[in-house]
């Protein structure tokens, strides 16, 4: 076994990609990974599946769009339909298997070798200490919202310092067996709270604007109004929560990046780093302000449903440029398959990304563009609905839930192209964007005259996505031989 390679997933929830040094931001927010980008693989046009927690983490681990796995909110993994998923393929092949931090999948943890657990609220069990349990209390009484206050009780007791403690100890006790790791961080999601020296980081009045404001919303239409009143409502100091907010997620950002950089350290001082491939991405992204908005629910813009995406490792190509493929969070199973020498499972429906990161030659138009999801289905709650929140299982603890019937009632589909967005449902509503020009997709060019031949592209483009995701499972039984290629490659057969 001593030649495969360990494999980590490093996961943030609810990262923006937009907020690095690296990708143009004028503050330095995670200087540790934009060096690490650079000694591998980075992608700027990487995409969530699906900009909801649950959904994405299930086509992370199953290479399946939520359309297939049919977890389409964060509530229906009991319903995820696959054949088999990363963990599985992991532990046949002798792996050691570990899930440090947050989880919000479908994987029982009785299928884990090890599971240090974490959630937005901090730990669990009798065995923290007691700064930890009190912390954990700090972070419940928040509420889901900003804290105005640093966080108590200082970095040791924060979720990634203990994510990371917990990983780098199991790892001392795997032995010489190849070792799996989910590294997965609750932060920088909501409740928006850090300790110093980061909570002094980066000061509010300090942070350059942001590209948009409260204004938006009378062009962004009814759900994103609607965000926006909810959470007033639940919170009448939102708009005072903004600025504090921004600063908190960026010195999270911070935090984070220092733990990442705390973990390396460890794969340094092991000789792990050399035979170890480190992906590093986010579930999706957090509007952070935009739209005068925190959070995430309506629709599919930039801001929620781009994220960061960087791999390194033994035989991955460093590059200080961003690698010009268009990626998904579903293409990181595929990819884990191919590295380890096994063949993809059947269902899988995300590509193979190694031969990118290795410097061998790859069909460029099958990563031409990306395609992302959102609602779980039916028809949109509109203005004209009485839709109430206190209706729809909204748990009272939490204040509000931006993830909810309303928000993601529908059916919404989304491609990205080069420079260009396009978003369409299923009453034919179009959206169509020149992301160069309007990068907060303000200025709807669908079914304007002048952009006819680009909106007809993009149309046959998402048509030839959606049918090309339409859940292959089950394989006809007993005649009919099922072709597919070794890396799910379309472009190659065309």
């Amino acid at each position: 076994m001593a030649d495969k390679p360990n494999v980590v997933i490093i996961m943030t929830d609810q990262q923006r990609a937009d907020v690095s040094a690296r990708e143009g931001f004028e503050l330095d927010t995670t200087p540790f990974l934009d060096g690490l980008a650079r000694q591998g693989q980075w992608f700027d046009k990487a995409y969530t599946t699906m900009p909801v927690c649950l959904p994405a983490r299930v086509s992370m681990l199953t290479g399946r769009y939520p359309s297939a796995t049919r977890a389409r909110t964060n509530h229906n993994h009991e319903d995820v339909f696959y054949e088999q998923d990363l963990y599985e393929v992991m532990r046949e092949q002798g792996y050691k298997t570990a899930l440090c931090g947050k989880n919000h999948s479908h994987v029982g943890t009785d299928r884990i070798d090890y599971f240090f657990p974490l959630t937005h609220h901090g730990g669990l069990g009798d065995d923290r200490s007691t700064e930890e349990a009190e912390f954990d209390q700090y972070l419940a009484s928040l509420r889901m919202r900003a804290g105005f206050e640093p966080a108590p009780h200082g970095v040791e007791v924060q979720c990634p310092y203990r994510a990371v403690t917990a990983a780098t100890n199991w790892i001392d006790e795997t032995g010489d067996d190849p070792f799996f790791l989910w590294l997965s961080f609750p932060e920088p999601h909501n409740p928006y709270q850090v300790p110093e020296p980061y909570f002094s980081m980066f000061p509010p009045e300090t942070l350059p604007p942001t590209l948009t404001d409260q204004s938006a919303l009378a062009v962004k239409g009814f759900k994103y109004q609607w965000l926006r009143e909810l959470g007033e409502t639940a919170f009448p100091d939102y708009a005072e929560q903004l600025p504090r907010v921004r600063s908190n997620y960026l010195g999270m950002l911070r935090l984070i990046d220092d733990q990442v950089g705390r973990f390396f350290e460890f794969l340094e001082a092991r000789s792990l780093r050399d035979n170890t491939i480190v992906i590093f991405l986010s579930d999706h992204a957090d509007y952070v302000g935009e739209y005068g908005l925190v959070r995430k629910g309506a629709e599919l813009p930039e801001v929620l449903a781009r994220i960061p995406f960087l791999v390194v490792g033994p035989d991955v190509h460093a590059s200080d440029e961003p690698h010009p493929a268009h990626i998904s969070t579903a293409d990181v199973m595929p990819t884990i398959c191919e590295a380890i020498g096994v063949p993809l499972p059947r269902g899988v429906q995300g590509r193979s990304l190694w031969p990118l990161l290795t410097g061998q030659d790859y069909p460029q138009e099958e990563f031409e563009s990306a395609y992302v999801e959102q609602g779980f289905g039916g028809l949109h709650y509109t203005a004209e609905d009485n839709f109430d929140p206190s209706d729809d299982g909204l748990h009272a603890a939490i204040g509000f839930d931006e993830l909810n019937g309303c928000s993601q009632s529908g059916t919404m589909r989304a491609l990205r192209s080069g420079d260009w967005k396009l978003i369409f449902d299923m009453q034919e509503h179009g959206q169509l964007y020149n992301l160069a020009q309007d990068p907060v997709e303000l200025d709807n060019l669908f079914n304007r005259p002048d952009h006819a031949d680009i909106q007809s592209e993009m149309l046959a483009k998402l048509l030839g996505w959606t049918l090309r995701v339409q859940d292959p499972l089950p394989h006809p039984r007993r005649r009919y031989r099922y072709k597919s290629d070794p890396r799910n490659y379309w472009a190659t057969h065309r």
